[in-house]
């Protein structure tokens, strides 16, 4: 035996194998599929993410990645929706795809064509993708010069794609094949179309939803829930991004370098302030008595509550504001999880009875004793603080439940006004790469933080899928149920946040498995022009909220 020509893997930390030099995961991953409960898509190698096709020339520990994980769903749907462009663009001549934000447990693609699509043709798109799977095309990955890669995407009609190329420092320029088309995507891919056949095609007009498995059920299409609301919402961030001229990040970042930017920036917040003013009105004109706001982490829901205190004080009225945090059950009363842990998240960590019974009490005009919840001993105290409102005092509710009748289960419904708040960001890397909303808020978070709570964003990071879970659980589910959803997304965000959150993430060394989170953000701020100066952003942006400066600041 040629020890030379060896090398030693070790497979997810159990399973110890001699292979050839050269051999690649590819053909590693044939081996041990069956120790996966779902489709391989990926492994990390050496603690970094590496396509199936990599070879493998050096001892290494293998992780394979499958559907259950993030690394594993974007890689399926990035492939997937490169499939569903070349499809679409053999079955409608001349049309070009725009892959725009998820919803409904998909992903929203629109078909610009001459004349509006019909359910008819995203059936022949579908049978198409599925002949293209079934012929197992693979993706080909070649390295073009910069130059070379503008004259393909022109060709192709890619403009966003050419303009993004202006920006770039490497020489060169990876560029994917499937079939005749040539695209560029921000990370890696399947190694051939065979790999995607757990999908299905969705007609919602004007557009297209690509259904694929989520990682909590890798194995199946999630049923499809509408998300009108949500849609909506995603459209009045597209219209916003028209006001702009910026819905692609070439388009912000020629307006940094140009600097054009102050007066952007200016116009995107009076349009955030807009929207809260006519929140407001809506809660004056219908004399709502309770006002309950809910979103996802890091969507900047303390700064839009005290813009929203500040609307409704204009508009003649006085609110104030009432802590869930302070109705929890003592600690020996909080449910436990699965592991065992105490759930604070859980709806039934707050004592609803209680906290029901004094909403109801404060809107008949009583005057009530409100708890403080004690966090060092786990206990709830009462400290003679009390509360009294009169008719033109609204009491705002901050929290994870907000949009959960259970907890105002005996306020009637004409009392209440729901608010749910997301970043949903209405700015693309191009037109075949999106931002997503997840990504926004995982960096505001780690800049956030970093400079309130002295986490790192090893930290922040390592508790971001404990955070996201139970988003899915608590959240998402009631966000349809809202009475008017808010976008605290701003288009430059990420811009002015690069300069905190890239020092960050460099700090996460190579042995933390952490580490290819870091990296995959890292290029994502890479496409960002940065902007510097701070004083640009109002001091009541939502933004400041992370970076500091907030005029809300206590």
């Amino acid at each position: 035996m040629d020890t030379d020509k060896k090398i030693k893997i070790v497979i997810n930390n159990e399973k110890e194998i001699e292979e050839n030099k050269g051999i690649t995961l590819k053909e590693i991953s044939k081996v041990f599929k069956e120790d996966k409960s779902s489709i391989i898509v990926g492994a990390k190698m050496n603690n970094r993410l590496r396509e199936l096709n990599y070879e493998i020339h050096e001892d290494a520990n293998i992780e394979f990645v499958d559907l259950s994980t993030s690394d594993g769903i974007r890689i399926y749907q990035r492939s997937l929706s490169f499939v569903f462009i070349r499809a679409a663009m053999e079955m409608l001549s001349g049309c070009k795809v725009t892959v725009e934000h998820s919803l409904s447990k998909g992903l929203y693609c629109e078909i610009h064509y001459k004349r509006e699509i019909t359910e008819e043709d995203v059936v022949k798109i579908e049978s198409r993708m599925r002949e293209i799977i079934e012929e197992d095309v693979p993706f080909i990955k070649n390295s073009v010069s910069i130059e070379e890669a503008k004259r393909i995407f022109k060709e192709l009609g890619m403009e966003a794609k050419t303009e993004l190329l202006d920006f770039r420092k490497s020489p060169e320029i990876n560029i994917y094949s499937c079939g005749w088309l040539k695209d560029y995507f921000y990370g890696y891919m399947v190694p051939s179309t065979s790999y995607l056949k757990l999908f299905q095609l969705k007609y919602y007009a004007p557009g297209v939803i690509i259904q694929y498995p989520e990682k909590y059920t890798p194995n199946e299409i999630p049923v499809f829930e509408e998300q009108k609301k949500l849609s909506s919402i995603f459209r009045e961030a597209e219209k916003w991004g028209e006001i702009l001229g910026i819905g692609y990040v070439a388009n912000l970042n020629k307006a940094i370098i140009n600097k054009e930017y102050p007066e952007l920036i200016r116009i995107a917040e009076a349009l955030h302030e807009k929207k809260v003013a006519q929140i407001a009105d809506m809660i004056t004109e219908k004399n709502k008595r309770i006002i309950l706001i809910a979103g996802p982490s890091s969507s900047g829901k303390t700064t839009f509550a005290q813009r929203l205190s500040i609307q409704l004080k204009v508009n003649g009225l006085r609110p104030v504001a009432l802590s869930v945090d302070d109705y929890f059950v003592n600690r020996e009363l909080t449910p436990r999880d699965e592991k065992g842990e105490y759930d604070f998240e859980a709806i039934e960590a707050v004592d609803l009875a209680l906290f029901n019974d004094h909403l109801t009490r404060l809107l008949k005009g009583e005057k009530v004793e409100i708890p403080t919840f004690n966090f060092h001993k786990g206990l709830r105290e009462y400290r003679g603080k009390f509360m009294q409102i009169q008719e033109d005092q609204p009491i705002i509710i901050e929290g994870i439940h907000g949009l959960n009748d259970q907890l105002t289960k005996d306020i009637s419904h004409d009392k209440k006004f729901k608010i749910y708040i997301s970043a949903l960001t209405q700015l693309n890397i191009d037109d075949h790469n999106r931002i997503p909303t997840t990504d926004t808020r995982i960096i505001r978070r780690i800049v956030r933080d970093s400079k309130y709570r002295g986490h790192s964003a090893l930290t922040t990071l390592k508790l971001w899928n404990s955070v996201r879970r139970g988003e899915k659980r608590n959240i998402f589910p009631f966000q349809e149920e809202a009475d008017v959803m808010f976008n605290s997304a701003l288009f430059y965000e990420l811009a002015v946040l690069k300069k905190y959150a890239e020092p960050l993430l460099n700090e996460i060394s190579e042995e933390e498995p952490q580490y290819t989170e870091a990296k995959r953000l890292l290029k994502f701020l890479h496409y960002f022009a940065s902007i510097e100066e701070d004083q640009v952003v109002p001091q009541t942006s939502i933004i400041k909220e992370f970076i500091g400066g907030s005029c809300f600041e206590e």
